[in-house]
């Protein structure tokens, strides 16, 4: 026993202990509900832009200009959150065109901005979990033509709760963030094919 006491003294007076477990995150093996699963929605899709054209439409999204795509089924929800005390949409955004690290948009908050490559969204409505929703625009392969756009919804369940809110969303999802994508593929080409001619018809000097 004593010598058990002595191995950990001298363990913490040359700083060798052990972590716990809570330092360390989760630990595989975790149930889904204990907070250890993050759960992950990612879809893509190649658009006919440039990368600026994309990143110039993702960072449109949410105010007036809405969702890019079943603009009631954000309005419920923000509606449903402001019943149980959450922010809901009334917060809009500060600027219809920009956007920043830190800022407020509808119910989300602003936690990564990188000029032409990346938005991350972190949810600030009721949830039972933590939220994300993240933008990433992508070098198409083969191609100078587009990029790849990929939008990825990310979910730390709370409890039970979490984990049925989940599945419980899941289904909405298809439909949600089909139709955002889509949205946003749609009008960064559209604005690339609007601005085409301008710089076509442009002078040049020698």
């Amino acid at each position: 026993m004593s010598a058990a006491i002595s191995a950990a003294l001298g363990k913490r007076q040359s700083a060798d202990v052990e972590t716990a477990w809570s330092d360390a995150g989760p630990m595989p093996g975790d149930p889904d509900w204990s907070g250890g699963r993050v759960f992950m929605d990612s879809r893509s899709t190649p658009v006919r832009a440039s990368r600026d054209f994309v990143f110039r439409t993702i960072c449109r999204i949410g105010g007036e200009h809405g969702y890019f795509g079943s603009d009631w089924l954000w309005r419920l929800r923000g509606a449903l959150d402001r019943l149980v005390g959450g922010p809901g949409l009334r917060r809009g955004r500060r600027d219809p065109e920009r956007i920043a690290y830190g800022e407020a948009l509808d119910f989300w908050r602003v936690t990564r901005v990188e000029d032409g490559r990346c938005l991350e969204l972190r949810a600030e409505m009721r949830l039972p979990g933590e939220a994300t929703l993240t933008f990433d625009v992508m070098d198409a392969p083969g191609t100078t033509m587009g990029v790849i756009l990929r939008q990825t919804a990310r979910f730390r369940p709370r409890g039970l709760a979490g984990l049925a809110y989940w599945y419980a969303v899941l289904p909405l999802h298809g439909i949600v963030f089909n139709r955002m994508l889509r949205g946003i593929r749609s009008a960064a080409e559209r604005a690339a094919v609007a601005a085409a001619p301008e710089r076509a018809g442009s002078p040049h000097f020698s």
